[in-house]
């Protein structure tokens, strides 16, 4: 019989897991993980230069040349069509670890939505598997954040950054919000990992078994 359990601390690990496998895979397909030095769009002209000047970003499969504050975005898109054409060695690491750890973000939050039913699968807490499971991505993400500095001495990153540009010193270029958010989800993930836990407890605490010996099959708790 399946038995709805709904804690304060299962929601709130349910929750944080499905927002942690949407900011990394958001941060992922982004463009702005590095913003380029200011420049000139080539096509102004006269005293309409300042209003036309634009910092392109680079990502890690993608770019976007985008106009200032007085403008909009004029081409964004992939730059690299296959994955040989990534920037970088480096880059291409990252991006299969980041890849990983995002899909087993996307798995584990698939799962925890069921967990609200069914709270364990072959005699084992759901709630243990998938927070060792998030332990796991959260390596993986963090191996692909330490690659991808790496990375910065590559002609691509040099074109937007400046010639000085080299690993681990981005030179003229500032970071975009997807690197933060990558960073943060990266966190949020071990954060996810330790609420597997008070989650496993809060819904196999005494309280939770009185109430299922009581015939209920919806359970809130505080």
């Amino acid at each position: 019989m399946c038995h709805v359990i709904v804690t304060c601390r299962s929601m709130l690990w349910t929750l944080l897991s499905i927002i942690v496998a949407f900011a990394e895979l958001i941060a992922f397909m982004s463009s702005d993980w590095l913003l380029g030095f200011p420049r000139s769009d080539p096509s102004a002209g006269g005293a309409d230069v300042e209003s036309r000047e634009y910092r392109p970003s680079l990502g890690l499969y993608n770019r976007c040349l985008r106009i200032g504050s007085r403008g909009v975005g004029v081409s964004c898109g992939p730059y690299a069509r296959t994955f040989g054409e990534v920037a970088s060695g480096f880059w291409q690491g990252a991006m299969l670890f980041l890849a990983a750890g995002t899909l087993v973000l996307g798995v584990v939050a698939c799962i925890s939505i069921f967990s609200l039913c069914f709270q364990s699968i072959l005699k084992k807490s759901l709630f243990n598997i998938c927070g060792l499971l998030q332990a796991i991505a959260g390596l993986l993400l963090m191996v692909g954040l330490m690659l991808y500095p790496s990375g910065w001495g590559s002609d691509k990153v040099k074109s937007y950054c400046g010639p000085e540009a080299s690993p681990f010193m981005p030179s003229l270029c500032s970071f975009g919000w997807a690197f933060y958010a990558a960073i943060g989800g990266t966190l949020a993930t071990f954060l996810c990992a330790v609420l597997s836990a008070q989650a496993e407890i809060a819904t196999s605490s005494d309280k939770v078994q009185e109430e299922i010996e009581e015939g209920k099959s919806l359970i809130c708790l505080l």
